[in-house]
This record gives C-alpha cells, structure tokens and sequence, in this order.
C-alpha cells in the first residue's frame, strides 16, 4: 500500500495544479489580456485615427462598467447555470470580443464588444476562486489562491511585450492576435475545471447569499475602501501608457516598458502582500496598503521623471491583483467560519470594486476629455481616493469597530 500512496499523492497534486492553471488562464483572459491589453492599444487607436482621444477613453471606461454588470449578475447566472458552464462560456464571449474588435466598423460596435468583455471579466473574477479554491487542500489555498490572481500580471506582462509587437502589423491584426491567444487559453483551461457543482449547492449558495447583511461597521468599511481603491487604481489601469507615450512625449516603445515594469509588479504582488499580511495580520497590512498606493499615485501628480515613473509603476503594478487576497483575508476574519457567507460576501466586495472601477473609469474620462488631457490632476483624484482609504481607517480604529460582521441570523 505505500508503494501505491505515493501514485494516489501525485495524482491529487496533478487535480489541483490543473485547476490552479484553469483559474490563472480565466484571469489572464478575463482580467490581464480583456482590460489591460487596451491600455497600450489606446494611443495607436488614436494615432491610426479609428478613434477621437475622447472616444478612445470611453471605450476604457466601457469595459470597466461592464465588469460591474458581471459582478452583479455572477450570482444570478449561477443559480441556473452550472459555475463550470459560466466559466467556459465567459472566456469564449471574452475571445470573441477581441476578433470583433478588428472591425471597426462604428463607436458603438466598439462600445458594445468592449462592455461585453468588461461583463465576462467581472464573472469570472467573481466566480473563479470560489469555485477553484474549495476543492484545494486547506494547507495548499493560499498557493494555489496566489497562482489564479498572478493571471492577472501575466496578462499585463503579455500586453506590455505581445500587444507593441502585433501593432507592427496594423490594429487589426492586433486584436486577432490576441482573440487567438485568449481561444489557446480557453482550451487549456477547460477540462481543468473541478466537478460542476449540484444544482442544491448553487441554491444553498444563493440562499446564504440573501441572507448575508451589509451590517457590521468594519464589513461596512470593507466594501467602502475597496470601492475606493478600485477608483484610485483607474489612472494606472487606463491612462498609464498613453501618459507616458503622449503626456510625456516619450512614445509608445518607453511606455511599454513601464506597462511591462507595471506587469511584473503585478506579478510579485499578490504573493508578497499574503507574505506579509501572514506576519503583520490581514488588517494592518491592508492599512499600510492604502498608505503606500496613496503615496504611489501621488507620485505622477508631481515627478513625471522616469525614475517615478518606474517607481509608481512597480508599486501600483503590484497591488492591481496584491490588493485582492489582502482583502479576502480580511473578509475570512470579518465572517468567519461560514464558506457559503464568506462566498455571498466576496461577491458584494466584487461588485464594490466594480463599482469603484466603473465610476472612476467613466468619471475620470470625463475629466480627462474637459482638461483636454490633465493627466496630473487624474493622478490627484486618484491618490485622494487612496487617502480617503486610510482617513475611514483611522476612524475605525478610533472607534474600535468590531471585527466580526453581524449576520442576517443574529439580527
């Protein structure tokens, strides 16, 4: 029997490893190459004249409401539709929007496929660790928890190197480049997924879902500040390479390399934000996160040399996916021991920073269009985001909020 042991190990390892890279290839699609391949597209969307730099903007910020629609309608869809199915289908309307992209044939058509690849990353970055993660070991989920969030900078790492080396064959050989990249990633991931879950499980789910309250001033806060790290995350995430290639007149070649420098600080972030907060705690490393980002995107509102430029990239880079476990972890401590609530809770927190995301994206295009381009004062309203962030902490720690929520049954 111990000669077989051994086998059965291997096998369980190589079942939770298949699913580790299921969730990083829907995070890479949904997340990395869906919202941040736009970023270094935008400056040559303007300059090939397929779009206003006015409408360019908006077509960022596009994408950004439709992940707060995904968010949104993530529990909704799952009630009748197996996670497995959702998962699968959102990567392949994510692909599909990529190829529809190659044809610009009207602002709205743009607008609408880029609100439908908004729409598949909000579903899949709401259900992807929910459904990956329960079946891991308890001693192996931060790993693996880790793995799916890093799809997140190995998409920004890709758009940074792929995206400035298709656009040398024309934009839209561009987006089919990586319409095709996103289907390779779609079939790598989609018999890696666990068992679909019982049709009693998603009701079960849903039901916990209605009973979980906003109540709790700490949960209350918690979904507060992620919406508000979500908005001063927004000029990186859309404006950062047409700053660097336009604001600063330093072309489109330095300003993929700070978007790439902006991918590998994602990458290392969110496995060194969980190695941290395992030896400071959950709720101290994420005070000292809003601090740094504050100062970090405080940093273009004053210094545009290329040492900021790079400092504030690697920094910011970092906590795009850094934030997220930071987060999470601080929610498992605010509804403990309940994996159904925990799940309706991640959800709210999802559709907060989509929220977040969706009002900075539109709000700051809007400024960004009236000031005819006030990169700066983006920055500004970005970092007082940020401050706002460690102001509600202060007043939470002044008013000793509790660290447990209040649920629906104990009201």
């Amino acid at each position: 029997m111990q000669s077989q042991r051994p086998k059965c190990d291997h096998g369980a390892n190589a079942i939770v490893w298949r699913m580790a890279v299921s969730g990083l290839c829907a995070s890479l699609v949904g997340i990395g190459l869906s919202r941040f391949a736009y970023t270094p597209v935008l400056p040559e969307l303007i300059a090939a004249h397929w779009f206003q730099p006015s409408q360019a903007a908006y077509l960022g910020a596009a994408n950004l409401a439709g992940y707060l629609a995904g968010a949104l309608l993530a529990q909704a869809v799952t009630s009748r539709i197996s996670s497995i199915a959702t998962l699968r289908m959102m990567m392949l309307v994510a692909s599909a929007a990529f190829f529809a992209c190659a044809a610009p044939l009207s602002f709205f058509w743009f607008f609408l496929w880029r609100f439908a690849s908004g729409v598949a990353g909000g579903m899949l970055m709401a259900l992807v660790a929910p459904t990956v993660l329960p079946h891991v070991p308890t001693a192996r989920r931060g790993l693996v928890g880790g793995a799916i969030f890093v799809g997140v900078g190995c998409g920004i790492i890709a758009s940074g190197t792929l995206v400035p080396a298709l656009l040398r064959l024309g934009l839209a050989q561009t987006w089919i480049g990586l319409g095709s990249l996103a289907l390779v990633l779609s079939a790598i991931s989609w018999n890696g997924w666990p068992a679909a879950e019982p049709l009693a499980g998603r009701a079960s789910t849903l039901d916990a879902g209605r009973r979980v309250v906003f109540g709790g001033v700490a949960l209350g806060a918690l979904y507060l500040e992620y919406a508000l790290n979500a908005f001063g995350l927004v000029p990186h995430m859309i404006f950062l390479v047409d700053f660097v290639a336009r604001g600063l007149g330093r072309g489109l070649a330095a300003a993929a390399q700070d978007w790439v420098l902006f991918g590998l600080g994602a990458l290392g972030g969110p496995v060194l934000a969980g190695a941290i907060a395992d030896r400071l705690g959950f709720r101290v490393t994420l005070r000292l996160a809003f601090v740094v980002q504050a100062a970090a995107v405080s940093i273009l509102a004053v210094y545009t040399d290329p040492v900021s430029v790079t400092v504030s990239s690697l920094i910011i880079g970092a906590f795009v996916p850094g934030i997220v476990p930071l987060v999470l972890g601080r929610l498992h401590e605010l509804v403990p021991g309940n994996a159904a609530r925990q799940k309706a809770a991640w959800g709210l927190c999802t559709t907060a920073f989509a929220l977040g995301q969706a009002l900075g994206g539109f709000g700051l295009s809007d400024i960004f269009v009236r000031t005819e381009g006030g990169y700066r004062l983006l920055f500004m309203l970005g970092a007082a985001a940020l401050f706002l962030c460690c102001a509600i902490e202060i007043a939470m720690a002044a008013l000793g909020a509790p660290l447990e929520a209040v649920s629906a049954d104990t009201v």
